[in-house]
Formats: structure tokens, C-alpha cells, sequence
């Protein structure tokens, strides 16, 4: 769609793992032009594969860092081939893969002040980044700089509550503390460590970004509620960190203007500016243009939640993010790894591999499956750490199997009520303007998308997540030049500045759950993890039992989890365990 003439532009960038890719909006947030670079195809001589190089000992995982600065100067060369004005983009920001690290050589901060428009950047900084092969967000290696770190914190619950989650091998500040000790030569000579996202806006700036707050989350190096470094982190991960680092800021400010480099190279206007990058998560939480309240779940391969938090409870499971549109606010993710594998297993065995007959076992069967409920764990799950399948009746006896469609209901209604509860543990709530967001392919089935209603009692909707991060970091753009800009004011839909498509309205029914068993595979009391709750002892009781209840006006519209426990001191009590 093309914007009216010389009316201003606004750009968002995404360093992923496989690509790079430009979205440019205008400012009334339609798509005026996008193009891409494809990693491994477009730059053969890097010899990636999805972007990656795997490592011999098959846990280390990197990616060359003059792979994304050739990237960029092929991307704004095709941009200028297409005849793209950049003279009218008023603002960019970006977003790059979370947890990767640039280690700058000495020196370099001086090559970015002064590089010379007749050359390419890859040209100019081949000589820039003591460290070539950028640990990125896949690798495992580091799990011995994990566990010194939790130490040093005082064990995994309490660095959770610094920084937003415990010791990951992909986090940035883990993966310093490899590089530190197992090359020491190189670190000795780095005068700065960016995040792919800081280093994608250091391109741009022309001298070094500051590491927004938001990807800085994903360090478990950041006080998420300070908002600044955590020493106890820092002196456990390297001497001197923080003036490695640069002081953090946040995700909306604006770092200055584009460098005399692209004024020049590209006809960028001197008074374009940059606003701070950010990761892609938390970009993809600015495009999909969530509220306070709202919820958006990817249901694919594995099933991941975004949640916006303003009280959060950081846990062993999951992760906490400063928010990267409202500065008070925070975010949060849970990744769930059995998800449409796991449907699509079950469909395959009960339903003969058909989503209609899927569809028409949810169907058939009642709201609470007369309460018999299974957790499918085809995997070791990572939210919780369970493997193996377990099904219980309504009398709380494991049983061995079900009738077809029973099988179907108590897969998908384990699925949400854990996506639900393990949500709710880390301090989201479900409001009266609550609105659900489901994207990817499970998100075509109707009597899914029912289930998801009734489980987190709100609306649900349908979003296009295809290009969320870019899309993020342009209307991030807008709103850092423009703060009273409207762009990040509702969730978007089938395109930029649209409404979401309803796709159910108000649930049918509620849900209520109770109580708690030990699973095998589970190292610990499977109702605490579930729920956030704690039992002194682990009893034989009835398991996440569910009702189906019906609102005495009749009209459809759940209550919350629990609400009729909590008023009615009878109901209470028969739930008591």
C-alpha cells in the first residue's frame, strides 16, 4: 500500500536468527514496503545453516557477526534499488534475536565515528569484534556459568526474583562468563559487549547503543524492578562488567540521530532519529499491540504465552521482562513444548488423523469432561519439567485409556488449564476487559479456540503473527518519536491498525479445579508447580477435578477460577483439600 507523497516514514528492523528483515510504516500504521535477507541462501560464503553454526560438541551454538553487518548493508542496498526514500523516515528501531551477544574489539567505537560513506560497513568493521562467532540464543554450553551464577545469588528462587528467571545457558550473562574463561585473550580485548539488538542500533547510531531494559531482562544480569545492573550478578559473571555493558536505558527512549555515514550513503534526513532496540519478543509484544490484561498464546509446535504483568511473581518456570512500551509495566513469556505435536499425536490415534472429527469429539463432549483430565507430556516438558502421560478419572483413579472423544477433551483442556495456571503463578490476573490472543496453526480450530475461552474466561481472538517483531519495532518507532502516538494502543489483527477478529465471544461455562497428586518424572509436588500453591503434605485427592456450571440468569459468561469457592463457604469447603 503506498503512502501519500513525502508524508513521513517510520522503519522497524529485525536481526533474527534466520533473516533480517525492514518493515517501513506510515503514520497511520499501514505497510508501505518491506524486504528481507536471507541469511543462508543470500550469503552463502558465511556457510550457515538456519543462521547457525552448530558446534562439534553439539551444545555450543554461534553465529558470525559479520554475517548481520553484511546483511544490513545488502538490505538498505535493495531498499535503494527499489527506490525507497529514506529522506522521509522520521524515526527507526529494531529488534535482534534475545540473548545473543557482540563483543566489540578496542578500537572499534573510534572505526563507527568515522566511517566512510564510499565503503560498505562489513568493508570498514571486519576488524571491529574481538569475539567473530556470536554465541545466540540456541546455545547450551554454558551450564557450569549457570550454576556459579544461582550460587552466587543465593540459589535459583532468589535470582529469579532479580532478574525474572533463573540461570538459562542462552542468557547473555552466562554465555559472557564462558567467553571470559575460555577465551581470555579475546575478552581482555573487548572494550564493549552489546546484545544483537544494542548492536543492530549501534549500526545506525554510528557509535554504541545503550542496552534497552526490556532486552537487558533477558540477561540475568538486570534488576527488572531497579531497573539498573544487579552487582550481586555482575561481579559473579566478569570484573569491570558494567563498563562493559553501558549504563541500561528504557525501551522508548530515543538514542539520537542516524549517523552522517547513512545521511550520506543512503539520504537518510540528519534528523531522523533512532529509538532504542529491543529484543524480538518484546517487540513482537508491541506488534501484536497488547493491553494491560490481555494475553496473546502462539499455538504451534510448542505453545508460547506473552503475557503483560503490572505485579509480577517471578518463579523457577518461565521469565519476566521489563515491558517494552509502558515503563512501569512488565512481560512476560512461558513456553509450553508439548503443544501442536501432541494434538496432532492425539488426533492421529483417536480421530484418524481428521481435525474435523477433532473438532466434532470437543463438540460432542461436556465443559469439564464429566471430570475425567489428562496432562500429555510427550516430551520433557519445559513448563514444568514433566515427561510421560497420565490420565485420571472423576473418582481420581488413573486409568490406562478413554473412549476417543473423552481423550480429545482431556488433552486440550490440560493444555490450557495449565497454560492458565502457570500464567497466573507468575502474577497475571484475568480482568473484566480481558482479551485472548491466539495466533499460529491450532488457531484455525474453532472447538480449540472454545476450550481456551472457557478455560481463561474471556474472549477470544484471532491475530496474524507473521512479522510481529518488525512490525513491533516500527510502530515502537512512532510511538518513541510520538509518545502520545495512538499505535501501540490496541491489539492488532489481520494487518497494521486493525481491530482483532473475534473469534468466540464470552465463554460458556467455568472451570474450577481442585487439588493435587505426584506425577512420575516430576521431582517435586506437582499441584505447587501447577498452581502456585503449597500443600504440607502430598495426598490422594481428587485431580484438577472440573465442573461445568451454569450462571443462574442463564446467560453464558464464567466467572473466575475459584470465584464460587470463595463466596460460598459450602463450596469452599467441598473443595478443600
Amino acid at each position: 500500500m503506498a503512502a501519500e507523497p513525502d508524508s513521513p516514514l517510520y522503519l522497524g528492523l529485525d536481526f533474527s536468527t534466520q533473516q533480517l528483515k525492514v518493515v517501513a510504516i506510515d503514520g497511520g500504521l499501514s505497510v508501505v514496503h518491506q524486504d528481507s535477507v536471507q541469511f543462508d541462501s543470500e550469503l552463502p560464503e558465511f556457510r550457515t545453516r538456519g543462521g547457525v553454526h552448530i558446534h562439534p560438541d553439539g551444545l555450543t551454538v554461534t553465529s558470525p557477526v559479520l554475517m548481520w553487518v553484511k546483511a544490513l548493508d545488502l538490505l538498505l542496498d535493495k531498499m535503494k534499488t527499489a527506490g525507497f526514500d529514506f529522506a522521509r523516515v522520521q524515526a527507526l528501531s529494531g529488534s535482534g534475536q534475545q540473548h545473543g551477544a557482540v563483543f566489540w574489539k578496542k578500537g572499534a567505537a573510534r572505526t563507527l565515528a568515522q566511517l566512510d560513506p564510499g565503503q560498505n560497513l562489513h568493508q570498514q568493521l571486519q576488524d571491529s569484534f574481538s569475539v567473530q562467532d556470536s554465541p545466540v540464543w540456541m546455545d547450551s554450553s554454558s551450564r557450569q556459568q549457570c550454576d556459579a551464577l544461582q550460587q552466587a545469588a543465593g540459589g535459583a528462587l532468589r535470582l529469579a526474583a532479580i532478574t525474572g528467571s533463573t540461570a538459562y545457558e542462552r542468557f547473555t550473562g552466562n554465555q559472557i562468563s564462558k567467553v571470559r574463561q575460555t577465551r581470555p585473550a579475546q575478552f581482555q580485548d573487548t572494550e564493549r559487549i552489546s546484545l544483537v539488538s544494542s548492536f543492530g542500533a549501534s549500526l545506525f547510531l554510528g557509535g554504541y547503543a545503550a542496552i534497552d531494559y526490556s532486552d537487558g531482562s533477558g540477561m540475568n544480569l538486570l534488576d527488572i524492578r531497579d531497573r539498573k545492573w544487579s552487582r550481586i550478578c555482575l561481579e559473579a559473571t566478569a570484573p569491570d562488567l558494567d563498563q562493559l555493558l553501558g549504563a541500561p536505558c528504557p525501551s522508548t527512549a530515543v538514542l539520537g540521530p542516524v549517523s552522517s555515514y547513512l545521511v550520506q550513503r543512503c539520504g537518510f534526513s540528519g534528523s531522523c532519529r533512532v529509538v532504542a532496540f529491543t529484543g524480538d519478543n518484546p517487540a513482537s509484544l508491541a506488534g501484536m499491540r497488547l493491553q494491560q490484561g490481555d494475553l496473546a498464546v502462539s499455538l504451534g509446535t510448542s505453545d508460547t504465552l506473552f503475557l503483560w504483568l503490572q505485579q509480577p511473581r517471578p518463579a523457577l518456570e518461565g521469565h519476566v521482562f521489563c515491558n517494552p512500551v509502558e515503563l512501569q509495566a512488565f512481560m512476560a513469556l512461558l513456553c509450553f513444548k508439548n503443544g501442536s505435536l501432541t494434538r496432532e499425536r492425539v488426533r492421529d490415534r483417536c480421530c484418524a488423523g481428521s481435525w474435523d472429527r477433532f473438532s466434532d469429539a470437543l463438540r460432542r463432549t461436556p465443559l469439564g469432561n464429566h471430570g475425567n483430565i489428562g496432562f500429555y507430556f510427550d516430551t520433557l516438558e519445559i513448563t514444568p519439567p514433566a515427561v510421560g502421560l497420565h490420565r485420571f478419572d472423576s473418582s481420581d483413579s488413573e486409568v490406562s485409556r478413554w473412549r476417543p472423544e473423552v481423550e480429545v477433551r482431556a488433552l486440550v483442556e490440560g493444555q490450557f488449564l495449565s497454560r492458565r495456571l502457570h500464567a497466573e503463578r507468575l502474577g497475571y490476573a484475568v480482568e473484566s476487559g480481558t482479551r485472548v490472543l491466539a495466533t499460529g496453526g491450532a488457531s484455525a480450530n474453532r472447538q480449540i479456540l472454545q476450550v481456551l475461552a472457557d478455560v481463561f474466561n474471556a474472549p477470544v481472538y484471532t491475530i496474524d503473527l507473521s512479522d510481529s517483531a518488525c512490525l513491533g519495532s516500527a510502530y515502537r518507532a512512532l510511538h518513541g518519536l510520538r509518545p502520545d502516538a495512538a499505535a501501540l494502543g490496541s491489539a492488532g489483527a489481520e494487518g497494521p491498525g486493525e481491530e482483532p477478529r473475534l473469534s468466540l465471544g464470552r465463554p460458556v461455562g467455568r472451570l474450577l479445579l481442585t487439588c493435587s497428586r505426584r506425577v512420575p518424572g516430576y521431582h517435586g509436588d506437582w499441584f505447587c508447580a501447577l498452581m502456585g500453591r503449597r500443600t504440607r503434605t502430598l495426598r490422594r485427592t481428587r485431580w484438577l477435578k472440573l465442573w461445568s456450571l451454569q450462571r443462574e440468569t442463564g446467560q453464558p459468561g464464567p466467572k473466575l477460577l475459584g470465584s464460587v469457592a470463595a463466596n460460598n463457604k459450602s463450596e469452599q469447603n467441598r473443595l478443600r483439600f
